[in-house]
């Protein structure tokens, strides 16, 4: 399977970019599944063929199902599935279940439950429900209430592959603007290493150990309850991070040529190249055609076209005068099939012989010197790019050096690491 995961500058047009993705491959005999985490029904309106209400949820409730669900709805053409992931309703529906498995612990401290209805999303959670939806995407399940293709999503369609006709073999994501999905394409890896440092695995083999632990220290030692709960968010976040670095997922960016465009692009990108995000050509939206008799006209073509110069690869997506809506003006938007690309390389060059390093390569695509910072701490290394910021774990080799020094060029920060006399194995 793969997936394509559609963002973008704020009113870009990524919706419908990813909207006309997802048909045009669906016309092409793909079975796609189209998600949005957008209030509201934007896909609907974009494809012509409003889906579920407001309301519906896609994956909601104990979060054992797929993504298909009463909150699906069949595309407009054959192959097509079109999902919206209700953010409240999994905030909601994890909130309470973490409340259940908690019971004990807020009886003792003579708390309040809450209910259902009391609940309101709170900021952040819509990130977390898409990623949880993608990653039951990824699984290849469907759950009860899928609609088959060519049907309206009505609840009493067959559950199982028998509905969705099996696992999808593209999922298309219409993703938040380019900010906001960075940090959340990045969530995934972050939260895994908090865990890591709050509850660490290795204490858990002490598990047999906390009561005698707890007499002797004359203090409470951690409740079963909390390592089991991170084990199990662990094993969530492992399963969604699995699916945004696997092969077939690729970020591939909308955005209008022009220069407010050019800054936010720069940005995003090089945020999604600090966390090592495969990215494909970006899609170059509303490209007005050259050769307008109108003097106007023609200057916002050549503008576009000296902006989109400078994205390499770039798709030019033409402007249709108009808002789109259908699959008649969807299809003159079809970007053509988006491969995955590689995914970046950080490699570790020796140059032991020649200059007395080793130099750690980090591409890092529009980088400018003065926004760039870093700090080793341990065997890490924090990375800050503008407003991004990523700690990772160094090369086993580097963990014996010490950092001397460091040289922006060709978009590639190279990092430079002397071995440290004391722990680097002496030359025989």
């Amino acid at each position: 399977m793969r997936t394509l995961l559609i963002t973008g500058p704020g009113g870009a047009g990524r919706t419908t970019v990813a909207a006309a993705t997802a048909l045009a491959a669906a016309r092409r005999g793909e079975r796609v599944l189209l998600l949005s985490g957008d209030a509201g029904d934007p896909l609907g309106a974009v494809l012509g063929n409003p889906g579920p209400g407001v309301g519906a949820g896609v994956g909601s409730g104990s979060g054992s199902g797929s993504v298909d669900g009463p909150g699906a709805a069949a595309g407009p053409v054959p192959g097509l599935t079109v999902g919206r992931i209700d953010s409240g309703e999994e905030f909601r529906a994890g909130l309470l279940d973490l409340q259940e498995r908690g019971t004990s612990v807020l009886g003792m401290l003579g708390a309040r439950p809450l209910t259902a209805e009391e609940l309101t999303e709170l900021p952040g959670a819509e990130q977390f429900a898409l990623l949880r939806a993608l990653r039951r995407a990824a699984s290849g399940t469907a759950a009860p209430g899928t609609a088959a293709s060519g049907t309206a999503a009505s609840g009493t369609a067959a559950s199982g592959a028998a509905a969705s006709g099996g696992p999808h073999d593209l999922v298309v994501v219409d993703l938040p603007p380019l900010p906001q999905a960075v940090a959340a394409l990045a969530l995934p890896a972050q939260l895994r290493r908090y865990l890591a440092r709050l509850v660490p695995a290795e204490r858990q083999a002490a598990r047999a150990l906390r009561p005698v632990l707890a007499q002797l220290a004359g203090v409470p030692m951690p409740a079963q309850w909390l390592y089991e709960a991170a084990e199990r968010w662990d094993r969530e976040l492992a399963a969604v991070q699995a699916v945004v670095e696997a092969p077939g997922t690729s970020v591939h960016v909308v955005a209008e040529p022009g220069p407010a465009a050019a800054d936010a692009l720069r940005t995003g990108l090089l945020g999604l190249a600090l966390h090592g995000l495969p990215v494909g050509p970006v899609l170059a939206n509303r490209m007005v055609p050259a050769g307008s008799p109108e003097p106007w006209l023609a200057g916002l073509a050549a503008q576009q076209e000296k902006y989109a110069a400078r994205w390499p690869g770039a798709r030019p997506l033409p402007h249709l005068g108009r808002d789109p809506r259908g699959p008649e003006d969807l299809a003159l938007l079809d970007p053509g099939p988006l491969p995955a690309p590689a995914r970046p390389r950080w490699p570790v060059t020796d140059r032991l012989a020649e200059d007395g390093v080793l130099v750690w390569t980090v591409p890092l695509p529009g980088a400018e010197k003065r926004e760039l910072d870093l700090v080793r701490r341990g065997d890490e290394l924090l990375l800050a790019a503008g407003p991004h910021r990523r700690i990772v774990p160094l090369p086993s080799a580097l963990r014996r050096c010490t950092v001397s020094g460091a040289a922006l060029a060709d978009d590639e920060l190279r990092i430079r690491f002397t071995p440290d006399p004391a722990l680097w194995p002496r030359s025989t």
